[in-house]
């Protein structure tokens, strides 16, 4: 899969690994919650026996332990790692059909299956077939994201099986051109075209490859100018192997015909004029529209694939946070409320019995990406239905500041065509900043507090954490009101 996502990506985890970015907190997490997951999908094969390794050894070993195992009858093998002609793979769940046919299943922690697994899934076919297993079907199980729980984890009802096994095998022909290109990317002695034209060259859909490469190229060239091409917005692979071609290096000089979105061309004519792009009539009547008393709100979430409380789905994301700055009048004092739960149980009856105490019933509520908070808003409605009057109201006076930006009335060359917070703040706000902040980011202050008060890790340094979540999140809306005078004071 490495190969699929770039030619130079493989070569690099082979032959200098070092020099490929360190596993952060975020990708751990996301581990291990694929390993949390996987454990409750194996239970759906009572009869499995689980293979695998925990050390090298182990690895080298599996092979012979694999063959061993099914030699002997087993019904379903987990972990199960099979080799020929040079390739290797270690496969999920390989359950017996009948005497010498089986079925390939791939356990994954997403919410549906999708195309890049049917890539994983025909790489594993080509090495079970020149291994001699012959596979009747072929599934993914992945998260139910409709399941509710209620008392103990149900895996039948928390997992779904979705059949690939056409999608799979119209991948085996191209599955086999491209192991024979990755043995040739392989036997190379150095270190193949970094570009990012040969990023996802299959265009398999709904990944994030290119920017993942992206990231990699950028550490692998850490003196590239920031105006270079490499910072446009959301570039395809094929545009910046056309901009490359051309000898084109910066943003400045990118003709307008090759901007594939308005965003793009945007951020090309604010960077080559050095000028603001500043819809002031457009903005004005947006602010217009605000009532007094202004409330600038913002929710730091939990979610789990593997629900932690009852009532609650996978991948559905419930705050345990918010902060809330008000402004009562044109010109008053800015005041701040906040609530931040810390135990182990679930936060949202807590939270939304301050939340009602804290947010009054009129006045503008102003979010940044309001689908987020609305959203939020809509799930806790469904679990509490005592609150859904007042959450609905909630969300009829909810508006988006991100609105000015996201709809480009008001654009500048170093928010890099982004809407996001993040990349607004620093330019209209340069005093402030999320980078010196513990706590940086919404994934971030989510896992710190999963970690802490639902799993019991972090104790010794509890009362730090305490204070880093409510920074974060306190910058967040406090954030919102400062940009909000910054756009008051246009002329």
């Amino acid at each position: 899969m490495l190969f699929l996502r770039h030619p130079a990506w493989l070569w690099l985890k082979k032959y200098q690994k070092e020099k490929l970015p360190a596993i952060d907190e975020a990708t751990q997490e996301m581990f291990d919650v694929g390993h949390d997951f996987e454990k409750y999908a194996e239970e759906l094969f009572p009869e499995a026996t689980r293979l695998g390794f925990s050390s090298y050894d182990e690895y080298i070993s599996l092979p012979a332990r694999t063959a061993a195992t099914l030699k002997a009858g087993a019904k379903t093998i987990l972990q199960g790692r099979f080799e020929a002609d040079g390739i290797t793979c270690i496969v999920d769940v390989l359950d017996r059909a009948s005497k010498d046919t089986f079925d390939l299943i791939e356990i994954k922690s997403s919410s549906k299956a999708k195309p890049e697994h049917e890539y994983d899934l025909a790489f594993q076919l080509a090495v079970l077939t020149k291994a001699g297993i012959k596979v009747r079907n072929i599934a993914v199980i992945h998260a139910n994201r409709e399941y509710v729980r209620e008392g103990n984890i149900d895996s039948a009802q928390l997992t779904q099986k979705t059949d690939v096994t056409g999608a799979v095998h119209a991948l085996s022909e191209i599955t086999e051109e491209q192991v024979q290109k990755a043995f040739d990317v392989l036997a190379q002695n150095k270190m193949p075209d970094l570009s990012l034209r040969f990023a996802n060259q299959l265009e398999v859909p709904r990944v994030n490859w290119l920017a993942e490469w992206l990231d990699i190229y950028k550490s692998l060239n850490p003196n590239l100018d920031p105006y270079s091409i490499y910072s446009l917005s959301y570039p395809s692979a094929e545009q910046i192997g056309k901009l490359e071609d051309a000898g084109i290096t910066f943003l400045k000089d990118i003709p307008d015909e090759e901007c594939l979105r308005d965003k793009q061309l945007a951020q090309v004519k604010t960077t080559r004029e050095n000028q603001r792009i500043l819809e002031k009539e457009k903005i004005k009547e947006f602010l217009d529209t605000f009532q007094y008393p202004l409330y600038f709100f913002d929710y730091e979430t939990f979610s789990s694939i593997i629900p932690d409380f009852d009532g609650l789905s996978p991948y559905k994301d419930y705050p345990f946070q918010y902060s809330l700055h008000v402004i009562d009048s044109p010109g008053a004092e800015v005041k701040h409320a906040e609530y931040l739960y810390q135990e182990n149980s679930n936060p949202t009856p807590a939270l939304l019995q301050k939340l009602k105490q804290d947010i009054g019933d009129t006045g503008t509520v102003l979010t940044w990406n309001m689908s987020y908070e609305k959203g939020c808003n809509e799930r806790m409605a469904n679990l509490y239905p005592e609150y859904k009057e007042f959450l609905d109201r909630l969300n009829e006076r909810i508006m988006d500041l991100m609105t000015l930006f996201s709809e480009m009335w008001f654009f500048d060359k170093d928010f890099f065509g982004s809407a996001s917070i993040k990349n607004v703040l620093p330019v209209l706000c340069p005093d402030l900043s999320y980078k010196e902040l513990m706590v940086s980011d919404g994934l971030a202050s989510r896992r710190t507090w999963t970690q802490t008060f639902l799993k019991g890790k972090n104790q010794e340094q509890k009362k730090q954490i305490i204070s880093d979540l409510s920074k974060y999140c306190t910058l967040d809306t406090f954030a919102m009101v400062r940009i909000l005078e910054e756009l008051q004071q246009l002329k």
